[in-house]
């Protein structure tokens, strides 16, 4: 069934990912209509969880940022379907670094790093970046149920030079290229809420004491990892912009879960400046009447 699967709905992909953007785009704002208007998908959810981020703010405001959200999610969407085909022009053209000079002078010091993010703006295209550093590259991923779609995936996306380990596995991984001294960036995506039973810290975030990922952290302070967070704007439709912060190169200094708040309030801030950007569809705040006291 899942090759089945495959070999119908894989054909209609490919030939979406070759069309010109601005055709892609012309679809995508047809799909917008349906997603939103008609099917509705997780519009409960998205407002919900905006109500629950900006209790200030009207329910006029809400929808105008649902809205706008929705565009941006479908856009999402039809970017990833782009990126089967898309050309390393095509990608170096679409999404930029404006400092990417920071990696340049980190990877000097000897030190592998984690580049730590959101799931906000375009997360998927910085999949170019190796070809602009010296690391090798590694970002860790959820398993695609289909295995002949993840196998496609994975040949697309390490095609730019990432290689992509499971979320189970990276960890694995890091200490591997650890012992062999392997000078690596590992990409890691951590706004979202960990599992109850594997959660170890509460914290507020945008406003509301959830549990939080600190795998991060963790790996940064058991392998003396450096900690880069990336920041992503989108300058308009079809680019973006990544800018580099360093968090921290000395990950053992710091208290339990202060690295951790670092990186929570950078996401914030960049949430609450273009809360329209960020993926608003997960359950962020599905656990918040279970904190702690």
């Amino acid at each position: 069934m899942n090759l089945l699967i495959y070999i119908l709905v894989y054909p209609i992909i490919w030939l979406l990912s070759i069309l010109p953007f601005r055709v892609l785009y012309f679809i995508s704002d047809g799909v917008y209509l349906l997603v939103y208007y008609v099917i509705g998908y997780r519009k409960k959810v998205v407002l919900s969880n905006l109500k629950i981020a900006f209790p200030d703010k009207t329910d006029k405001e809400l929808i105008k940022i649902s809205k706008q959200f929705y565009h941006h999610f479908v856009d999402i969407f039809i970017e990833m379907i782009k990126s089967f085909t898309i050309s390393e022009k095509e990608i170096n053209e679409h999404y930029k670094y404006t400092n990417v000079e920071l990696l340049t002078d980190l990877y000097k010091d000897g030190k592998s790093a984690i580049l730590s993010g959101a799931h906000y703006g375009n997360w998927e295209w910085i999949i170019n970046l190796p070809s602009k550093i010296d690391y090798k590259g590694y970002a860790a991923y959820t398993k695609v149920n289909n295995t002949y779609f993840e196998n496609k995936i994975l040949k697309t996306r390490e095609r730019f030079g990432v290689f992509f380990k499971p979320t189970a596995y990276i960890i694995s991984e890091i200490d591997k290229n650890s012992k062999e001294y392997i000078q690596s960036l590992y990409g890691l995506l951590s706004d979202q809420s960990p599992q109850l039973k594997k959660t170890f810290y509460w914290s507020e975030f945008l406003g509301v004491k959830v549990p939080i990922h600190t795998g991060a952290e963790m790996l940064a302070k058991k392998y003396d990892l450096n900690i880069v967070f990336m920041e992503v704007k989108k300058v308009k439709r079809g680019y973006y912009e990544t800018t580099f912060s360093l968090i921290t190169n000395d990950a053992k200094k710091y208290k339990d879960y202060e690295l951790t708040d670092i990186f929570l309030n950078k996401v914030e801030k960049q949430i609450k400046e273009r809360p329209e950007f960020y993926f608003w569809t997960h359950k962020r705040f599905k656990h918040k009447d279970k904190a702690p006291d």
